[in-house]
């Protein structure tokens, strides 16, 4: 097994004091830290379909982030400023009136691990709020918002709507949440949809690249 393989092996079953060892044992056999931090997105890609499968749960899904957060510590001065790595901003917030934060975090947490650097707007944040964000930040490819309750859907209709009607472009908007279904996505507006945290990277992934 190549150097690759095994830091992809060890992303996967999380073992965080591993990790930084191995990732420099692959770049001491020539591996580049793109190659590797490609790896292991694909580890935690994995990690989230095994999510989305219900064969492992948050504590397994946290235990591999953080595996993967410790091998990008040792990447990091290689990849300053090679924008080829990130896939750009995700502007992530839950919409108003909703103060639930464990989904938008776990979503968070993956989304940073494929490659999307976050802002984190917190939770109860207004659709205006949203819109700050994308014109005070450059390069926000993605807007996440996150409701948990029947209540607040109106809120994340509204931040939609009121996104797509701000004028600002290059960025598509993806929404999830207990609530949420594709349907209630699609009749408000939205790019993407996803069903939990470990759809939502995939689901992500995808929509920015449709930016290209």
């Amino acid at each position: 097994m190549s150097k690759l393989e095994e830091v992809k092996a060890m992303v996967e079953a999380g073992k965080s004091k591993l990790i930084p060892d191995l990732v420099q044992e692959a770049l001491d056999e020539g591996n580049s830290a793109q190659e590797i931090l490609k790896a292991m997105i694909d580890s935690m890609m994995v990690v989230g379909n095994k999510f989305s499968a219900g064969e492992i749960f948050v504590p397994e899904m946290l235990i591999a982030a953080k595996a993967m957060s410790r091998g990008i510590d040792v990447l990091k001065p290689l990849l300053a400023g090679k924008s080829s790595v990130s896939l750009g901003k995700c502007v992530i917030g839950t919409v108003a009136g909703d103060l639930h934060d464990i989904g938008k975090n776990l979503v968070s947490m993956m989304l940073e691990s494929a490659g999307f650097e976050i802002i984190d707007l917190g939770v109860d944040v207004p659709a205006a709020k949203f819109v700050e964000a994308v014109k005070n930040n450059n390069n926000v490819t993605l807007v996440a918002c996150s409701a948990l309750l029947t209540t607040t859907l109106p809120a994340m209709k509204e931040t939609v709507q009121t996104l797509k009607s701000s004028g600002l472009t290059g960025f598509k908007i993806i929404v999830g949440g207990a609530q949420v279904s594709q349907e209630f996505a699609d009749s408000i507006g939205a790019d993407g949809f996803a069903p939990d945290a470990g759809l939502a990277a995939k689901k992500a992934v995808e929509l920015v690249k449709t930016l290209n």
